[in-house]
């Protein structure tokens, strides 16, 4: 007993809920910065060998198809594996490829391809890292803190994007590039350090997950046929696969800011700064907000203002109308996706959202390397020269986004946001979209013995009709 006593009294506490998320949150903003560094740096470099669009929109492509086409496969081995070992194996490999590729800058031998290669087989290893570590908050944190902490990974992500472009901008003059790429490796050693020092819990097995433990096919799958059997959640995805594959801001506003500007890399460093402090904005807000209490209101809401912003970002011809609406568009992308992200992780079992949000991210973003794929021969094929002055579209669209270069491109953004505000107006309309929240119960975590349990989302209602998730 005394000895008991004693290893108890020298035990180093153990680190819990939002301290120990906040530790790990820490690490993921450094390797972000750095990470974020490398893809401004990268994408400037890109579109210069070229000055064609396709050139960078095809990183788009190359960086996230494998991310995506992996994701159910991913998903479903984290639920399977040591879920803080997985993240740290990933963030690992993601650091190889990115050493690769600083050896071939520095030797003078790095070609397109290489970088297309190297992007590749990064993303593979980054889809483990999204299932991974999303569906470890769920019980690192309690309910009440969900949109919060999704507010703060939107945080990170977007304040990494507005240190990149000022940091890169002074950086590449005295480092050059291969002195990005360095910054890039060295801050991969923080998440890694982070990983190691917080305690990762793995969930208990539920009744849902034991039916999908089916072998790996059937359990890659399994994410897709949890919410095909529940059609309010498959509203959501439906929603986010096309409002992605309209966003050709996202794939075209590098190379159209660069060629309406002259290839002025302060120009574009400006507009994606300010751009990025929209996100950061964005997601401190809900940091201490939490968001709307009817979370589809901030998805829903949220994603019809920024098409809003996308269309008017089209129309503009200068740097201030860029920068702004960029703000006004990723303030509200973090608003959405952390009012989603909450509605997710309450209405899916711990145990397999592994599986559930690997579905969800390759429904989801399918749509972003299709999008990239489109965005730059559309652009670089017809936009383009029908938006030169004696184009064939100059004559009708001159007026509202001027002609030359680039305005192919600004033409495109505005006319995919204004095809992007139908779908989020029309699942308004919709009940079975619209009234998620009460169509599907919550998961109750009992954070004494992390047992799971459905409940209504109001007590004493009827149990929603749900479909009986197929085994």
């Amino acid at each position: 007993m005394q000895r008991l006593q004693g290893e108890q009294r020298y035990a180093l506490p153990t680190m819990t809920g939002m301290p120990a998320f906040t530790v790990v949150w820490i690490g993921q903003l450094v390797s972000l910065i750095g990470t974020a560094l490398f893809n401004f740096a990268i994408g400037i470099w890109l579109y210069q060998q070229t000055d064609l669009a396709t050139t960078f929109t095809a990183m788009i492509f190359f960086s996230n198809i494998p991310r995506v086409i992996l994701s159910p496969f991913a998903g479903a081995l984290v639920d399977r594996w040591n879920r803080k070992l997985t993240m740290m194996i990933s963030d690992l490999a993601t650091g190889t490829t990115t050493i690769i590729i600083f050896f071939l800058m520095w030797r003078g031998s790095l070609e397109i391809w290489h970088l297309y290669v190297l992007m590749a087989v990064s993303g593979a290893f980054e889809s483990f890292q999204f299932p991974a570590f999303s569906s470890s908050i769920t019980l690192l944190v309690e309910k009440k803190h969900f949109a919060r902490t999704s507010a703060m990974l939107s945080l990170a992500e977007e304040g990494s994007r507005v240190l990149a472009p000022i940091l890169a901008a002074a950086l590449i003059v005295v480092v050059k590039l291969e002195g990005i790429i360095l910054i890039d490796i060295i801050t991969f050693a923080a998440a890694i350090v982070t990983l190691l020092i917080v305690p990762i819990p793995q969930p208990k097995q539920t009744e849902a997950g034991k039916n999908a433990a089916r072998g790996l096919l059937k359990e890659a799958g399994y994410g897709f046929r949890y919410f095909l059997a529940n059609p309010s959640l498959l509203g959501l995805q439906i929603n986010f696969f096309m409002v992605n594959l309209l966003a050709m801001s996202t794939a075209l506003r590098t190379p159209m800011i660069l060629a309406r500007t002259g290839n002025d890399e302060v120009a574009l460093g400006i507009v994606a700064s300010i751009t990025a402090i929209g996100g950061v904005a964005g997601g401190v807000v809900m940091s201490i907000w939490g968001g709307p209490r009817r979370r589809i209101h901030g998805v829903l809401g949220g994603l019809i203002l920024v098409n809003v912003g996308r269309a008017i970002m089209g129309l503009g011809h200068e740097v201030v109308v860029w920068s702004i609406t960029g703000f006004f568009v990723l303030f509200f992308i973090a608003v959405c996706n952390a009012s989603n992200q909450a509605i997710w992780q309450s209405k899916t079992p711990p145990d397999v959202q592994g599986r559930v949000f690997a579905a969800r991210r390759f429904t989801g973003q399918l749509s972003i390397p299709l999008a990239g794929l489109i965005a730059g021969p559309l652009s670089d094929r017809w936009f383009e020269p029908a938006m030169t002055v004696n184009g064939s579209l100059a004559p009708i669209f001159g007026g509202l986004v001027g002609t030359g270069p680039g305005t192919g491109m600004s033409l495109l953004i505005l006319l995919a946001a204004v095809i992007g505000l139908i779908v989020p107006s029309v699942s308004y309309a919709i009940p079975l979209f619209r009234n998620v929240e009460d169509i599907i119960p919550d998961i109750e975590i009992d954070a004494a013995d992390e047992s799971i349990n459905a409940e209504s989302v109001r007590k004493g209602s009827r149990k929603p009709e749900t479909k009986p998730l197929p085994r």
